[in-house]
């Protein structure tokens, strides 16, 4: 991908300032990065981008979004071309203001979408396709712990050069211990492509391997944590679950299940990510933690897409707008707070040094009319 070196003045915005808040102020940013932010800077002889009646924020970085999934197999066993499902996704975060994306891979033992066969698909068409991507796509492995012969694969993408981030989910347990809704499991078996009898025999082979899970998550959790990969556990259901991975340097909580572990999570310091759709429809789509109500006591610090890539700019705008917290703390949700817990330390802010990494939000709308990503225009309304 190229970057645009020419040096572009965005002018006449309200930017947000770290620790101000809205400032009305340009930028000048040249190649990747940000050069200055001042009411100073001449126009004469660079590029200008008119931002009059516009605010100007940092760009989205998402944590976890698995809506690619839909692009991939948008009915039951029909499965698209995946360098076609994977431009079009970029396109879509692009048009959204998410400048980087975690995209949720899972890698479980269950065939079809989400085998290891087709993780390793994935990953090699966003290396062979990266070019003609307009934002920064990285991978978010969410590893089911039940697939412990997969787990090497997983390792081997530790040493990618965008760091990964792991993901430990473990969605089997429950299967075993009747947990999970009957369609929950057809939806499973839809995914791995067989019919239902077989994905509960094939379930059920899986009791053979419950005595080895926890070492092997030991395992990975210290080689993931000597490579310097951030860690998430997902779905958690008990403090004591959440306290276990923590012990392990699992230091995010994501989508933890009931308010006893969030509190724990919350007490503890962890990093708290919940689903933006949760806030823009006003509640969990299967009736789980309320974000809102996590947000206002303050036990959660980081909104992900999850499965609908509009969600986090028009959540973090609703929440400003309804005046549930400023837009300095509202954008933090899903711009620095992720992207601190990824590590990303060159992005999520608007500073000098930063990456340009910037998106142009009309004042009262919910949607860009342009994407900056690492300084080039990825998307401009007319």
């Amino acid at each position: 991908m190229s970057v645009e070196s020419a040096e572009t003045l965005i002018r006449g915005g309200m930017v947000l300032v770290p620790g101000e808040g809205l400032v009305r102020t340009d930028i000048l940013y040249a190649g990747d990065s940000i050069l200055q932010i001042s009411t100073a800077i001449s126009p004469v002889g660079r590029r200008q981008i008119d931002a009059t009646g516009c605010v100007v924020l940092p760009g989205i970085v998402d944590v976890h979004g698995d809506a690619f999934e839909r692009q991939i197999m948008p009915r039951p066993k029909t499965m698209f071309p995946l360098g076609m499902a994977l431009i079009d996704t970029d396109r879509q975060l692009a048009a959204n203001g998410i400048t980087t994306a975690y995209h949720g891979i899972t890698v479980s033992w269950e065939p079809g979408l989400r085998s290891i066969g087709e993780a390793r698909r994935i990953v090699a068409a966003l290396d062979d396709y990266e070019d003609q991507l307009l934002v920064d796509n990285r991978i978010h492995i969410r590893w089911e712990t039940f697939a412990i012969d997969e787990a090497q694969d997983v390792i081997t993408w530790f040493s990618r050069s965008k760091k990964p981030a792991l993901a430990f989910n473990d969605h089997t347990t429950p299967s075993f211990k009747g947990e999970r809704q009957e369609t929950k499991i057809r939806s499973s078996a839809e995914r791995a492509m067989v019919d239902i009898e077989t994905y509960k025999r094939l379930l059920d082979q899986k009791r053979d391997v419950i005595d080895e899970v926890s070492t092997v998550i030991d395992v990975m959790a210290d080689i993931a944590s000597s490579q310097d990969i951030p860690m998430l556990s997902h779905d958690d259901a008990a403090p004591e679950t959440r306290s276990r991975f923590r012990k392990q340097g699992v230091s995010i909580a994501e989508f933890p299940l009931n308010w006893s572990t969030v509190e724990e999570a919350a007490a503890a310091g962890d990093d708290i990510v919940l689903g933006s759709p949760n806030v823009v429809r006003g509640g969990s789509h299967y009736g789980a933690i309320t974000a809102l109500e996590a947000i206002t006591k303050n036990q959660c610090n980081i909104l992900a897409s999850d499965y609908y890539y509009p969600a986090p700019l028009q959540a973090a705008l609703m929440l400003a707008e309804n005046k549930v917290a400023n837009l300095e703390s509202a954008w933090d949700l899903i711009s620095t707070n992720p992207a601190k817990a990824m590590r990303l330390y060159d992005r999520g802010e608007i500073r000098v040094g930063k990456r340009a990494d910037l998106v142009i939000v009309p004042q009262g709308r919910l949607k860009p009319v342009a994407t900056i990503s690492a300084g080039r225009v990825v998307m401009q309304m007319a």
